[in-house]
């Protein structure tokens, strides 16, 4: 056991690989599911129902009798964990692509032992551990800690962090959330993380708004803890704080610019000539120009946008739309710092997580990938009519309703109270 977990702790070295090739190796029998094939074919009666029982059997790779032993106490599930972590990493870095199977047999094994049930919520303050408080400031994925005294504002009374963790891998957060304890949900990144800003009240906030989930274990990706974690949390929210009225998001649209832009000539070009402009989210005339061109295209993108199997393009509505959230508002120059302007213009967008309607929204969204989104919203991307692609009938027969409406999109602007002519 010794020997195994310093292979699976060592970097992507000849001891790793091995042991990962070994590991590859123990696949299925396939002489033995062409036996239980056969058997199954000439079964009849209640002899089937045993036949099945062995096909099943034999389709689970040999390795896995192995890993149960690696994990089952005393074992350690960590060596798994880490021996995935280094598979990954050497896939990212585009070698052993023969391993590929490998990292989604581990992925599936891992999800069976790290299930969502045996995952304990725990609230993380500032009077944690420094181990913990450090590792928590190094693993932020979405907006950098900027230091201790950034971190300890994070972790104020007027703020929470929620993380999981499991009995296997004490003192390790496998994921953790941010949140925002305010008066109303917040329209910038800034007003989030802004150290100078006075402490809010968390015992008359009405607005709970999640900013920030990370992951913490490479090896552990893929596996979705994001859902329950938002769904725990809310619950530990409502608990705490019953005044809490709004359980929302702000979140980062990654894919926007990068959309915007492989549309080339479609795009007007007055608003790509703005654009090619440094800085020109700084100059206040430019800013309000683009402003509703640019936030018609986010809600168009979000609501209208999809890969080829029908799912919404961008990675984080595809995250919370499935969880049953709404597309309520869209945040101008939200965040305006490189990586924010670099991925959307520095636009980013509230999901609101609505309890009464979560439910029904996850089981449209699993039928049919159907987005539910706010008026104001929809409004915006019907107003929008830059030729993208084919849509699908639905969205062009609501677009034929609301252009009909005359400044439908200056409606949408002034009731996300947001004047068309300026910042």
């Amino acid at each position: 056991m010794r020997t195994i977990c310093a292979f699976a702790t060592a970097p992507v070295a000849d001891d790793t690989l091995w042991l990962l090739h070994r590991l590859d190796d123990l696949g299925v029998d396939e002489s033995r599911i062409a036996l239980e094939i056969d058997r199954l074919t000439n079964a009849t009666g209640g002899d089937r129902r045993h036949a099945f029982g062995l096909l099943r059997d034999a389709l689970e790779p040999r390795r896995s009798a192995v890993l149960r032993h690696l994990t089952t106490a005393p074992g350690d599930l960590r060596i798994v964990v880490d021996l995935r972590a280094a598979l990954l990493s050497s896939l990212a870095q585009g070698e052993n692509a023969d391993l590929t199977p490998l990292g989604d047999d581990l992925r599936s094994f891992l999800a069976t032992r790290v299930e969502v049930g045996s995952l304990e919520l725990r609230r993380l303050t500032w009077r944690d551990s420094a181990a913990l408080l450090e590792r928590l400031a190094n693993l932020e994925a979405v907006h950098a800690v900027r230091g201790w005294f950034d971190l300890k504002d994070r972790l104020d009374d007027d703020r929470r962090c929620y993380a999981f963790f499991h009995p296997a891998l004490p003192d390790t957060p496998l994921v953790f959330i941010e949140v925002a304890l305010t008066a109303e949900t917040p329209s910038s990144i800034r007003a989030i993380l802004n150290r100078d800003a006075a402490p809010g009240n968390a015992a008359i906030a009405r607005s709970a708004t999640f900013y920030s989930i990370s992951n913490c274990e490479p090896g552990l990706s893929g596996i979705p803890f994001g859902n329950a974690l938002i769904k725990r949390a809310t619950d530990a929210l409502r608990a705490e704080l019953p005044q809490l009225r709004v359980f929302a998001t702000l979140s980062p649209i990654p894919g926007f610019a990068q959309w915007v832009h492989a549309l080339r000539e479609k795009i007007d070009p007055s608003v790509r000539e703005r654009l090619a402009v440094p800085g020109w989210h700084r100059d206040a005339a430019t800013a309000g120009f683009l402003l509703e061109p640019l936030l018609r295209l986010a809600a168009r993108y979000l609501l209208e946008v999809k890969r080829t199997d029908g799912a919404p393009l961008d990675p984080v509505a595809r995250f919370h739309l499935g969880n049953g959230a709404t597309v309520e508002r869209l945040d101008w120059l939200a965040d305006p710092t490189p990586r924010g302007l670099a991925n959307s213009f520095g636009v980013m967008v509230n999901y609101r997580y609505a309890v009464e309607r979560l439910a029904n929204n996850q089981l449209a969204y699993a039928r049919a990938f159907a987005v539910d989104a706010a008026p104001v919203v929809r409004a915006l991307a019907a107003a929008e009519t830059t030729p993208i692609g084919e849509t699908r009938p639905q969205a062009r027969r609501r677009r034929s309703i609301w252009t009909a409406i005359p400044d439908v999109g200056s409606w949408a602007l002034r009731l996300l109270g947001r004047p068309s002519s300026n910042v």
